[in-house]
């Protein structure tokens, strides 16, 4: 999950891509890192077909409706939102002016925030469109709105690609709650006793392979309309050979 490359072995490209997962329960058959191993697992596909670096993941984000099952840690909004800023102000400062934020977690609606506020060099993903296209691509049998936690789609990307993750117990896991509408409110407690909303018995590596697969394909425009944004792709590392400028065009030291 971690990148283990030297600093020599960085490669020197303009776009980043930071996975943020969550620390929170997913039944008594996924772990509590599961959107952390999600959100790792699709930037290191991303990785293998485009020219962005990848980053170690943020492991605990915004979880509070999860707070009623043992083992769930959040954070608050703001912090999410502080250590994106500060990543992204890091990067830009070493040459690095495009981020990504590959996010595996539905309750870190804050991300969308930070991406407005850069006005260009950052881009969250999957969004929605991606994931249904993923969904449809993969053959799941569960709609978007069924498939909310734990369930068909989360569980078939881990029996693919960490199946030694995935305990017993997800074929038998299968509970629906499709009007959630007072979840910020009540909490996913007032939904489902076990943690699980979806089909996880519906799962499958297959599935999961082709998920993976999709969301890669749809990557590609992603990155292309990043690129497009703004004026500052292409800085180098080495600030003396190419100065990393602010808005006035003042090189940043």
């Amino acid at each position: 999950m971690l990148p283990t490359h030297t600093s020599r072995e960085v490669p020197d490209v303009p776009v980043a891509v930071l996975p943020i997962g969550s620390h929170e329960q997913h039944g008594p058959f996924l772990p509590l890192a599961t959107d952390t191993v999600i959100a790792c697992t699709i930037a290191a596909e991303i990785a293998k077909a485009y020219p962005v670096r990848t980053l170690p993941p943020v492991t605990i984000s915004c979880s509070h409706e999860h707070a009623d099952w043992p083992g769930t840690v959040s954070i608050s909004a703001a912090t999410l939102y502080a250590v994106v800023r500060d990543v992204a102000e890091s990067l830009r400062r070493a040459g690095v002016p495009k981020l990504v934020l590959v996010n595996g977690h539905g309750g870190n609606y804050v991300l969308g925030n930070v991406v407005q506020e850069a006005h260009g060099d950052m881009a969250l993903f999957p969004a929605p469109e991606h994931w249904q296209a993923a969904e449809k691509a993969s053959g799941a049998e569960t709609s978007a709105v069924s498939d909310m936690h734990a369930g068909e789609l989360e569980t078939s990307i881990l029996l693919h690609a960490h199946p030694e993750l995935v305990r017993d117990g997800y074929r038998t896991a299968d509970h629906l709650a499709d009007d959630r509408r007072h979840l910020l409110t009540t909490g996913m407690a007032a939904y489902t006793t076990s943690g699980v909303v979806g089909r996880p018995s519906l799962a499958g590596a297959d599935k999961g392979r082709e998920t993976l697969r999709s969301l890669v394909a749809s990557f590609g425009d992603v990155l292309a309309v990043l690129q497009q944004q703004g004026g500052r792709t292409g800085q180098g590392r080495d600030e003396g050979e190419h100065p990393v400028h602010d808005g006035d065009g003042q090189a940043l030291r």
